[in-house]
């Protein structure tokens, strides 16, 4: 009986993870390592690899946890003021899938977000001691030399490695069974989330010596905040590159021959996106309907763009705010609550407010 697992089980591998309870639920982690192998054999949808990674001791599915909660979060940032807000919830029904099952542009980057954030919560979970079979990056040893002179390799550098692998091994074993295109096209989004991450590891470093001085180094290697890759697989989600299966059926070529060749870090995408004012549970979209947007903006969020056109409510509201705040030496900054009156625009619902019908 799976339905201590609520949530969402199609073809896509990444979209598992998304079921496991909260880190805290200790009511499931306590069964989990008691039973983990009846757990994942139950586990619908899942091909042997996964199974066998899913097996292993469950601190790895707790950490892959975390990291659905952050690229979900980071998804919805990104599309925050967008018609499609990567918030697929709708009274109980995950839409997600729908847009997983097209090869859109919003595919594209959740398969590329969602490899990155499992990537990003088993690196912290080695870094950090929670894994067995993981630690620190070992091959960050001795002594090593860069722009500033010497320093001693120390502390404990992220183990990328290990989480890319762990990553590619379990987010991409369903699509290595599918030669089709759109497995294709998931195995390259999966990997440049991949290398999103990686491009944000940096150096920090700190210094020995007297009185702070730098006459000896110790350095490290860490990942940025999750944020960095976010914004990074943002920018190639808006430069998406519209492709096509070659010939033989073994990789891709551009659709529109006046635009480049997509490299390894380009999202790639095969049907354009929907315009989704609308509710369609076939596309994954809930409409625009109810949606707050900004009545002097010119961009997505306008009221303008985000209604459709059909128009938008306005309604008078009050909320408290702090104003007049002053800074008290030392140190310490004291506000006023101060009643805000404001008028908050909303999206008119079409005529028809249901979902769509399909004939």
């Amino acid at each position: 009986n799976m339905n201590f697992l609520p949530g969402i089980w199609w073809s896509l591998p990444l979209v598992l993870v998304c079921a496991t309870p909260p880190v805290t639920s200790s009511w499931w982690y306590m069964g989990a390592v008691g039973s983990s192998r009846v757990m994942c054999d139950n586990v619908p949808g899942l091909v042997s690899r996964q199974r066998q990674l899913c097996r292993r001791p469950p601190e790895a599915m707790l950490s892959i946890g975390r990291g659905v909660a952050a690229w979900t979060a980071e998804c919805q940032h990104q599309f925050r003021r967008h018609r499609w807000d990567c918030n697929a919830l709708e009274r109980g029904q995950r839409l997600l899938g729908r847009v997983l099952l097209r090869s859109s542009r919003e595919s594209a980057f959740v398969h590329a977000i969602s490899s990155a954030g499992v990537v990003f919560a088993i690196t912290r979970a080695c870094s950090q001691g929670e894994l067995k079979s993981c630690s620190c990056d070992p091959k960050k040893k001795g002594s090593a030399k860069d722009s500033k002179g010497h320093f001693d390799w120390g502390g404990c550098s992220d183990n990328i490695d290990y989480g890319i692998k762990f990553a590619r091994a379990f987010v991409d074993a369903k699509e290595r069974k599918g030669k089709d295109a759109r497995a294709l096209m998931n195995l390259h989004n999966n990997r440049a989330g991949r290398k999103a991450v990686k491009r944000f590891l940096k150096q920090e470093c700190k210094c020995h010596g007297v009185s702070g001085s730098c006459t000896l180094r110790t350095c490290w290697l860490a990942m940025a905040d999750f944020r960095k890759t976010g914004d990074y697989l943002w920018k190639k989600y808006n430069g998406a590159i519209q492709v096509v299966m070659n010939q033989d059926g073994t990789g891709f070529t551009v659709a529109n021959k006046k635009f480049k060749k997509p490299t390894k870090n380009d999202l790639v995408y095969f049907e354009s996106s929907p315009d989704y004012c609308i509710r369609d549970r076939d596309v994954g979209s809930l409409g625009t309907a109810g949606r707050v947007c900004n009545q002097t903006s010119r961009g997505m969020d306008s009221c303008e763009v985000m209604c459709c056109g059909r128009g938008y409510d306005t309604s008078r509201v009050s909320r408290m705010t702090k104003c007049e705040c002053k800074f008290h030496w030392c140190c310490a900054v004291r506000c006023q609550d101060c009643l805000e009156v404001v008028d908050i625009h909303t999206c008119k619902a079409p005529k028809s407010a249901g979902w769509i019908a399909r004939t």
